[in-house]
C-alpha cells in the first residue's frame, strides 16, 4: 500500500519569510476548514502536523472516494522535495524550453548546483542550448518532478488536490510561483 504525498512548494519564499508564509497558509486553511489550527501526531514520519478539518473536500477533485489518513506538514527551512526514489530522466530550460537528458556528467552537475542551492540558498546551472544562466529553482523535471524551496505544504494520505485548490494557495501566497510534487512510497 504505502504512503501517498501531495506538496505545494513555494518556489520564491525565502528562508527569513518563510515561517511567516506558513503561519499565513496554515490560518487561511485553517479558516476554511480544510486543517484544523492545532497540531497533533497525524503525519508518518513527522513529530506533529495539521489534522483535516471538516471541510477537507475544498482542498481535492471531485472524484474522490476516501476521507484523508493523515494531515498536512508544513516544512519550512532549504528543502528539496522529491516523488520519491525514482530520478527524472531529463531537466527542461525555462528560458528555451529544451531538454536536456540528463547523462552522469550532466546529472553531476545539476546534484553540485543543488548542494550549493542548499548550502547558500542559490545556484545556477547553465542551459546547454541556450546557454543561459538558470537558477536552480526554475528548471522543471520530466518523469519523476523535483522543486527547490524553502516551504512545502505536504499533504500526507489526501485524495488528489484540485488545480483550483492550488491556485488559491498560490494566491494566498502572496503569488509566489508554486511546484507541484507528488508521490508515493
Amino acid at each position: 500500500m504505502g504512503d501517498f504525498w501531495q506538496v505545494i512548494v513555494d518556489l520564491d519564499a525565502t528562508g527569513t519569510e518563510a515561517e511567516r508564509l506558513a503561519d499565513h497558509v496554515v490560518g487561511w486553511l485553517a479558516a476554511e476548514g480544510v486543517v484544523l489550527a492545532e497540531r497533533t501526531p497525524c503525519v508518518p514520519g513527522q513529530p506533529l502536523g495539521h489534522p483535516p478539518g471538516p471541510h477537507w473536500h475544498r482542498a481535492v477533485t471531485d472524484d474522490w472516494d476516501r476521507a484523508p489518513s493523515d494531515g498536512l506538514a508544513v516544512r519550512t527551512g532549504r528543502t528539496g522535495f522529491t516523488s520519491g526514489a525514482d530520478m527524472p530522466g531529463a531537466a527542461l530550460c525555462p528560458r528555451c524550453t529544451a531538454v536536456t537528458p540528463l547523462d552522469d556528467a550532466t546529472w553531476e552537475r545539476f546534484t553540485h548546483a543543488m548542494r550549493t542551492w542548499y548550502d547558500e540558498g542559490a545556484a545556477d546551472v547553465g542551459c546547454p542550448a541556450c546557454a543561459a544562466a538558470v537558477p536552480l529553482a526554475d528548471w522543471s523535471w520530466d518523469e519523476a518532478p523535483l522543486a527547490f524551496g524553502s516551504l512545502g505544504l505536504e499533504f500526507c494520505n489526501w485524495p488528489e488536490l484540485s488545480p483550483g485548490f492550488r491556485a488559491r494557495t498560490a494566491d494566498v501566497l502572496h503569488g509566489h510561483r508554486t511546484a507541484f510534487v507528488w508521490g508515493k512510497l
